[in-house]
């Protein structure tokens, strides 16, 4: 296909085409081939995103600075280009890489873009080679979330159960699969606190963990969107007790109930009317210590005629 097609998806017309064929040429073509542009274009990706990031997110400290740059320049992102880019078709390739399809392997096509963007550097200078890059990489970074790009699904679910105070994850091996030299391992990841109990499969154990916390990620969003307080309804304390030493459970009584119960319990004395009640006692006994007559409570009780002698 003809080259200019493609100085025109990158925006830069070559001065030197020499520089544009050589960042084309694998070293399976020919001795003159594109592996020392390659490692001149890397440092200037590195050095443009780098910039871009700086930029574009004033308050992301260096750590996460760093880890965004290195998954925006790692192969997979590279290939990612060169493919919107169709670069497989400008490729120069011996005979033995085309009939192994090289011109489809992601570590030619990432390569290639490297070694691009060094041709460019030296063709028009660095603020060229910024430029093209810049606009490769703006759409990009529209579409991508830096508090998650480049990090693992365990480090994202992990990160995601803190933020709403859930327990960590529990993973576990289930099963093995296959021979030693080719196992698959089947892992078990749970969510204790939502129920959540899911499956991941992979080569090692690792990878089958990075499945599983995958799918557990969906599911755990998945449930707090349902129930966004994300924890079971809670259950009515109970109180323990001991007779004739069997464990037996009663709820305890709801608030309502309790103060109905409350209510119709007779109140008690308080202290100052057990006081008047011992001073008007004490007020009743009589010197020798019998009781004294209530007169107010006390009926009148008419004298008996005294019976008179009779004479003789």
């Amino acid at each position: 296909m003809d080259v200019l097609v493609l100085q025109n998806r990158l925006g830069h017309l070559f001065s030197d085409a020499g520089l544009l064929q050589q960042a084309l040429t694998h070293r399976s073509h020919s001795s003159v081939h594109n592996e020392r542009l390659e490692f001149l274009g890397d440092s200037i990706l590195n050095c443009v995103v780098a910039s871009l990031l700086f930029d574009r997110y004033a308050k992301i400290d260096e750590g996460d600075l760093s880890r965004l740059r290195a998954n925006l320049v790692k192969q997979q992102s590279l290939y990612e280009i060169a493919q919107r880019l169709e670069l497989s078709q400008f490729l120069r390739l011996g005979e033995g890489e085309l009939k192994s399809g090289g011109f489809r392997r992601p570590s030619i096509l990432a390569d290639t873009l490297e070694a691009l963007f060094g041709a460019i550097f030296l063709d028009a200078g660095f603020n060229a080679a910024r430029d093209v890059i810049r606009a490769l990489y703006i759409p990009i970074l529209d579409t991508v979330d830096p508090k998650t790009l480049g990090k693992d699904a365990k480090t994202l679910l992990q990160e995601y159960l803190q933020g709403k105070k859930i327990a960590l994850p529990q993973y576990n091996v289930v099963a093995t699969h296959g021979a030693a030299h080719n196992q698959e391992f089947e892992i078990e990841c749970l969510v204790p606190k939502l129920d959540i109990q899911v499956f991941g499969t992979g080569g090692s154990r690792r990878a089958g963990e990075q499945a599983a916390a995958k799918r557990a990620l969906e599911a755990v969003q998945l449930a707090l969107v349902k129930s966004p307080t994300g924890a079971r309804r809670a259950k009515p304390r109970t109180t323990q007790l001991k007779l004739a030493g069997i464990a037996t459970m009663q709820a305890e009584p709801a608030p309502e109930l309790a103060e109905k119960r409350a209510a119709a319990a007779p109140a008690k004395p308080s202290k100052t009317d057990a006081a008047m009640a011992k001073n008007e006692t004490d007020s009743k006994v009589g010197p020798d210590g019998s009781l004294a007559a209530d007169s107010t409570n006390t009926p009148d009780v008419p004298k008996a005629a005294t019976p008179q002698s009779k004479t003789a």
